[in-house]
């Protein structure tokens, strides 16, 4: 299992995807399919916390980094996601530097963060307190989704924020802020993706994306622009996209 948290710090290319659909065979097969992370996608599915957990167990006895993406910034849900042990957390609509501070003051214990100190699986059901402490320190990641064009404007406070290891681009949200949902080839998205490129450059900032729709090509293009955090693909895309092809394919 990579080191998540070290490989943000010095920029170095990971790859991971989505999952969307509980099933914990479906979690196995894409952690062994490679992948470096999988983000457990609480805010488009209808994944709960206990399924979540589950989903969890499977992705980290596979030896990937477990990451779960919330429905919101909300200091309770990442406290759960955390406890159930989630080496990180992928936070949404996080536009502005107080965003940004809650996230990290949710994932961390005091005096780093905020965060409620409870005994329960990532801290080992109460036999491991001291060393999930130390790790939560050393290694649990926040990861910040820059998806809206507030984000963009507040960029480089966001970034700065103490705690904050990572960022990715969430395409779609971003586009719809600027009234184009989806049309990610217009001008005035074009331009605020590369206002986040700058900036993350400018501090020395990893920079991430989530190419929805798994295509080589893509990932490529991106990995040439110098993004380090990709995601590619998610679970349900696999599937459909694969039976698409097939059929076609019959004729």
């Amino acid at each position: 299992m990579i080191n998540l948290k070290t490989a943000l710090k010095n920029n170095k290319l990971t790859l991971g995807s989505w999952i969307s659909l509980y099933n914990a065979s479906i979690a196995e097969i894409m952690a062994r399919a490679g992948f470096e992370w999988l983000a457990v996608d609480m805010e488009h599915s209808s994944i709960t916390f206990s399924q979540a957990q589950q989903l969890i167990q499977t992705i980290e006895l596979s030896s990937v980094v477990p990451l779960v993406r919330l429905s919101e910034n909300n200091a309770v849900m990442i406290k759960r996601a955390m406890d159930a042990g989630a080496h990180g957390v992928i936070v949404p609509m996080v536009n502005s530097r107080e965003d940004a501070q809650t996230a990290v003051d949710s994932v961390k214990y005091p005096p780093q963060g905020k965060r409620g100190v409870g005994l329960y699986r990532a801290q080992g059901y109460g036999f491991n307190f001291k060393g999930y402490k130390n790790w939560l320190t050393k290694e649990s990641v926040v990861i910040v989704q820059i998806e809206h064009i507030e984000a963009i404007n507040n960029l480089h406070e966001i970034l700065s924020v103490p705690g904050v290891d990572g960022s990715i681009i969430g395409p779609y949200d971003l586009s719809a802020s600027l009234g184009r949902p989806g049309e990610f080839d217009a001008p005035e998205v074009k331009e605020a993706i590369k206002a986040y490129e700058s900036c993350c450059k400018k501090l020395k900032k990893t920079m991430g994306f989530h190419v929805v729709y798994p295509e080589a090509k893509k990932v490529k293009f991106y990995k040439s622009k110098g993004y380090k955090l990709l995601a590619v693909g998610l679970d349900s895309i696999y599937l459909g996209q694969k039976c698409r092809e097939v059929l076609s394919s019959i004729g």
